[in-house]
């Protein structure tokens, strides 16, 4: 009987080592590259059952329980920081990082409409850049002389010299113009229309409605630029030209861009690119008769 329990307590040792060892390597393979994530996410001993401890770490330690940021939404958080320090160069040129690189990301929009903003202040709000010059009226001159020398129109030149009317000129007198030889970009699949001056973006508008677009790629060109006010038309220097509805025709084509018009009964929108009021002025100002409309 001596010898029959020596050996049971023999085998009851060697048991013990194996799963002390066994445990021992089972800790270092398996809790060990986790580190000081158990010690966060486990809670303390005897708070909680083994089998919910287990439970709960393996539902912490699941990806789709992480924080899963793409990278679009990094950088416009980075360009946020970036304006709200006055860094505005730095945060144009992350947020058009964003729409260029991340054209799929959430905020991918956003990113372009501030970018767009931003154009539009430097644009419109400067006295410089943008190839604005100083035209010395010659004697004979005449406004529409003028903007079609300067490839822009009656309307930006009334703009830029912050005008009410058009005065008479004399030789001598000065004007700021500004040339408008900006190409549009039509995407119905995006119901998006935008102003390009070669190949950098400046601004680009949300379609209200699309209907009647050519299919496949195409190129047309601004025939006309039209103002209709009470079933007539507005020349660019009347008094009545800012309350009248804005109008560009295309060429080769029925198309046109202007703003979006009162739904009648029949709920029937007409054809063309429908804009909003705002954005159909500020377009209408940004182009010229002769500028290339890619429709893709």
């Amino acid at each position: 009987m001596r010898i029959i329990t020596v050996i049971r307590i023999l085998a009851g040792l060697i048991v013990l080592m194996v799963v002390v060892v066994t445990a021992t390597l089972s800790y270092h393979v398996h809790v060990k590259p986790v580190g000081g994530l158990l010690t966060r996410l486990l809670p303390e001993p005897g708070s909680m059952d083994p089998h919910r401890e287990a439970i709960e770490f393996a539902r912490h330690l699941d990806s789709r329980e992480l924080p899963d940021i793409e990278p679009g939404e990094q950088a416009f958080g980075k360009a946020v920081q970036m304006m709200a320090q006055g860094r505005m160069r730095q945060a144009h040129a992350k947020l058009t990082t964003i729409f260029n690189i991340f054209p799929n990301s959430s905020v991918a929009r956003t990113a372009r409409r501030i970018v767009g903003d931003m154009n539009m202040d430097e644009l419109l709000g400067s006295r410089t850049g943008f190839g604005r010059k100083i035209h010395r009226v010659r004697p004979g001159d005449s406004y529409f002389a003028i903007a079609a020398s300067h490839d822009t129109t009656i309307e930006m030149i009334i703009y830029l010299n912050s005008m009410m009317e058009l005065d008479d000129i004399q030789p001598g007198d000065e004007l700021l113009v500004m040339p408008l030889n900006y190409r549009l970009l039509v995407e119905p699949r995006r119901q998006a229309i935008s102003i390009w001056d070669e190949g950098r973006f400046l601004r680009e508008y949300t379609a209200l409605s699309m209907k009647g677009l050519p299919s496949g790629s195409t190129s047309l060109t601004i025939k006309q630029k039209t103002a209709v006010l009470n079933g007539g038309n507005v020349p660019s220097y009347d008094e009545n030209y800012c309350a009248a509805e804005k109008v560009i025709q295309l060429a080769s084509s029925p198309l046109q861009i202007r703003t979006m018009p009162e739904i009648g009964e029949d709920g029937v929108l007409p054809n063309g690119i429908l804009l909003k009021r705002e954005d159909m002025e500020e377009l209408n100002l940004l182009t010229r008769s002769g500028n290339i409309v890619g429709i893709r």
